[in-house]
């Protein structure tokens, strides 16, 4: 049975611009083991106003470019409220 990975991706934009950041824009990408998880990955950047530019993909970015982006990993591991169900709505 073959398993479909998802990523989706924001940019943080107060986080941006200093820190590791420097310069640069931050971005998130979080790992999903399916689309149901991307989508409370997804709803719950949404109710955040310092997300921006929020996407589900089914590729990795590979597009981002480290001179231009300073790119963070999200995973279940390390960012397990992201993956609940409305975590910031409440």
């Amino acid at each position: 049975m073959k398993t479909n990975k998802y990523y989706v991706t924001m940019t943080d934009s107060f986080m941006s611009g200093w820190g590791y950041a420097k310069n640069k824009i931050n971005k998130l990408v979080f790992l999903c083991d399916s689309y149901e998880q991307a989508e409370r990955v997804f709803n719950n950047a949404e109710s955040r106003n310092e997300m921006k530019y929020i996407n589900i993909c089914i590729k990795y970015p590979y597009h981002l470019n480290n001179n231009k982006y300073y790119t963070q990993i999200k995973t279940i591991e390390n960012s397990k409220n992201w993956y609940k169900k409305n975590y910031f709505n409440n």
